[in-house]
């Protein structure tokens, strides 16, 4: 059995490759889409160079820089990537809950297709082809697969009896990495992926992995798990530049030498990501000691960085066991990180209050959303009450 739409998409995708059209592949800035991103890209390079073309199709990778731009498709980067239209926009791990945004890039002359893994809202988005197996008849059964084992599986369709073991290896390192990063259940295809992903990992020979088997950064690590676990914290990055971020440049370095640089940066902002995350997590138990009787954790700053904020909110949702919306407070939105315990639902909570919120989305445990300002308020207040029926306890 197939996921929903995906034969559909690889029908397409063959034909801009056969077309030789515009390609633009935006994926979310976290591992799983950076993963799916690189599995596509390679994939379409492996389509152009079987097929011998002059030219070639014109792949351009997009990531948005979360700090500035939010999460999934947003007006910002469809003014700047509007200059590739007419072009196949496809978007990985964001794009479900882009309504108007979606609307927009069609306006601009794209053609959309998305393809996520999270929760389906009201409603679909006006793409031209959508897939994500939790959407309404989609009958492949197991639904809680990472976006990378989405496209991996795209990619399958796409080469068929042309999926060379080397590519299929190289392709399951990086899917197993993305798998565990999203933290998707290990188990039926994610078990497969992740048990088969990793032992290739081992023996990668791509630089941007390679750098890490080969150095002292994970000598200490003798378990495979272990080492991905270390590899995850490095590359876990938001960090963009020029619509590319650092974790992408790593995982598609070419070089050793290059690749060694791009992974010692990361190490370092990470270990700086870690003591930034400690401070604000310790800000916010002070905060919330005067709070007890609060059945939620609803806190925002401006000084705080959107890259950190979810990260912030499982440490604070874990220690408390409570419902946690953490915000970044800009000058008129907010943008912000939810993670609810197991047997809760973030995304159904917000649903129930979106009429005050611009967009929202992600996964039952955990999500995100922008905000007006003045709805903070409103917001928190219709979260309470939600929780309150839930009859939730702490």
């Amino acid at each position: 059995m197939v996921i929903k739409n995906l034969k559909k998409a690889a029908i397409r995708i063959l034909k801009a490759v056969k077309n030789q059209e515009n390609i633009i592949l935006y994926g979310d800035a976290d591992l799983d889409g950076v993963a799916s991103v690189i599995i596509l890209k390679e994939t379409i390079e492996h389509l152009v160079g079987l097929t011998n073309m002059e030219r070639g199709v014109f792949l351009f990778p997009y990531f948005p820089y979360r700090e500035k731009e939010g999460y999934g498709v947003n007006k910002k980067a469809l003014g700047f990537l509007k200059k590739y239209s007419p072009a196949l926009l496809i978007t990985f791990d964001c794009g479900i809950s882009n309504f108007v945004e979606v609307k927009l890039a069609k306006k601009l002359g794209f053609e959309v297709i998305i393809v996520d893994h999270h929760e389906i809202l009201d409603k679909l988005p006006d793409a031209s082809i959508v897939v994500d197996p939790k959407q309404k008849g989609d009958r492949y059964p197991f639904k809680k697969l990472a976006n990378a084992g989405i496209v991996f599986k795209l990619a399958q369709e796409l080469l068929k009896n042309k999926f060379s073991d080397i590519l299929k290896e190289n392709f399951l390192s990086l899917v197993a990495l993305a798998t565990i990063f999203d933290m998707m259940p290990q188990e039926k295809d994610n078990k497969i992926f992740i048990q088969q992903g990793l032992k290739y990992l081992e023996k990668t020979s791509r630089p941007g992995l390679k750098v890490f088997i080969e150095s002292n950064f994970i000598k200490k690590y003798k378990s495979s798990r272990e080492i991905s676990q270390k590899i995850i914290s490095a590359l876990n990055s938001f960090e963009s530049k020029n619509h590319l971020n650092k974790t992408y440049l790593l995982l598609t370095s070419q070089s050793i030498s290059e690749a060694k640089k791009i992974a010692t940066d990361l190490i370092k902002k990470n270990q700086q990501k870690r003591a930034e995350i400690e401070k604000i997590t310790k800000e916010l138990k002070n905060r919330i000691s005067e709070k007890t009787e609060d059945q939620l954790i609803f806190e925002g700053d401006h000084s705080w960085s959107v890259s950190l904020i979810g990260s912030v909110a499982s440490k604070i949702c874990n220690f408390y066991q409570r419902p946690t919306f953490i915000f970044k407070k800009n000058k008129q939105e907010s943008r912000g990180a939810v993670r609810v315990s197991k047997g809760q639902n973030g995304v159904e909570a917000m649903k129930k209050c979106s009429y005050l919120l611009e967009t929202y989305g992600g996964h039952p445990l955990a999500a995100g959303f922008n905000i007006k300002n003045k709805n903070l308020e409103k917001f928190r207040g219709c979260l309470i009450k939600y929780f309150s029926n839930k009859r939730f306890r702490h």
